[in-house]
């Protein structure tokens, strides 16, 4: 197993975040990792996202998703051809920190048979979820700056 763990604060209060995190059309206008994302933030749904990595192709995934809790708790699950191979279960996690401002640890867990191999792809990634934590702090501050 492997994890990737980031972790930013952002200048709004969680509901506020959550708002921009769980708004998938959306991604398009703000995103630079996940460009392309639909679906519903439901329990059981499955999410269609298109990921384009700083270096190499975009990937399109469908990831199933596994909770949602408003405001606390956004985690999906998702697998490269067959279970046991490739397997990821991405997650953001909301905190309410000091002056209304917000926690947020996004991350993913992977398993399967190629995790061993795949460890400058995963330097990649993590390098992305940094990029798309910035974005979203960009963009909810600025939202919230706007009104």
């Amino acid at each position: 197993m492997r994890t990737i763990a980031t972790e930013i604060t952002i200048d709004a209060t969680p509901e506020e975040v959550w708002a921009t995190l769980t708004d998938l059309p959306r991604y398009c206008t703000w995103n630079p990792f996940i460009r392309e994302a639909s679906g519903d933030p439901v329990p059981g749904s499955r999410l269609h996202l298109v990921m384009y990595p700083e270096s190499g192709r975009p990937a399109t995934f469908r990831p199933t998703v596994l909770v949602v809790t408003p405001a606390v708790e956004f985690r999906w699950t998702g697998r490269f051809l067959v279970r046991g191979l490739f397997d990821g279960e991405h997650y953001f996690r909301l905190a309410e920190g000091p002056g209304r401002t917000t926690r947020l640890e996004h991350g993913e867990r992977f398993r399967g048979l190629l995790v061993p191999f795949l460890g400058k792809l995963l330097e990649g990634t993590a390098r992305n979820f940094t990029a798309m934590n910035e974005a979203l702090r960009t963009r909810v501050e600025s939202a919230r700056a706007a009104s």
